[in-house]
């Protein structure tokens, strides 16, 4: 009689494996939890009890959440943003470059931060290629976004990783991608964004070679002051850096303060 359960049994052990072996692999570079979110690792780095303020809790959205991300030269923000009350959760989606995919695993994420007690408006944060996860966000639900920092994004997935690698990413050839720029690419939509009010606070390099500063970061201020809005958007371009592991972009004070502000007025 109970014969045909086996193979779900033996299925949902292999899933459950398959989940302990992907949350294992997760290194937490300040204190935290990695979760279970629709079958995905997730995490959450949480703010000592006393540090987080009554109601709905602040936190930061972070992308690109990879085996390797948040990595140690993050370390230096995540312990300010945990110090000050504010928690930091991802999802990894693997190499999503900001697809639909990948947008419907960071609801899911967001759904269960919010069941957690955690605020349905938070602040995100974009690293490199992050940036077409947080650029993605701020389109899709810019109710949800109380703001987005960055370093060194990417908000054109043209000019990084480029149309071939991007293409599977939004289940498409590379020339239905590039033939549906206009409606799939952030930085042509940002000005969805930014008629919501969603305020961007970016790091670039004028030297960045892997993700040039002009048709992202640049761009997207321009954009911003086209939609008569430029005044969201505070971009420091660091003269001289291009896309490296300079101090400079992973100690940035402002940033942190930024985002910090941001998180909390998320939360009220």
């Amino acid at each position: 009689m109970c014969l045909p359960l086996i193979p779900a049994l033996l299925l949902a052990s292999f899933w459950t494996a398959t989940l302990v072996a992907a949350e294992s692999t997760k290194t937490l570079v300040v204190p935290g939890e990695v979760f279970a979110v629709e079958g995905k690792a997730a995490f959450v780095f949480t703010p000592a009890a006393d540090a987080v303020p009554n109601g709905p809790k602040p936190w930061i959205l972070y992308g690109p959440t990879l085996p390797a991300y948040p990595d140690d030269a993050e370390k230096w923000m995540h312990e300010r943003f945990t110090a000050a009350g504010v928690a930091v959760a991802g999802i990894d989606t693997g190499e999503s470059y900001g697809s639909p995919v990948g947008m419907k695993a960071m609801e899911a994420l967001h759904a269960e931060m919010v069941r957690r007690g955690y605020a349905t408006k938070p602040a995100f944060l974009g690293r490199s290629r992050g940036g077409l996860w947080a650029s993605s966000w701020a389109i899709a639900h810019p109710e949800l976004t109380a703001g987005v920092g960055c370093i060194y994004p990417v908000y054109d997935w043209r000019t990084y990783p480029g149309i071939d690698k991007a293409a599977p990413a939004y289940g498409l050839s590379p020339e239905d991608l590039a033939a549906q720029a206009d409606a799939l690419c952030p930085i042509e939509r940002i000005d969805v964004a930014a008629k919501a009010g969603v305020p961007f606070w970016i790091i670039h390099g004028d030297d960045d070679k892997v993700v040039p500063l002009e048709p992202n970061s640049a761009r997207l201020k321009h954009r911003y002051e086209a939609a008569g809005r430029g005044n969201l958007v505070t971009l420091v371009v660091a003269e001289g850096q291009g896309h490296s592991m300079w101090e400079g972009f992973f100690r940035c004070q402002e940033l942190v303060d930024f985002l910090i502000d941001r998180a909390k007025a998320g939360a009220e």
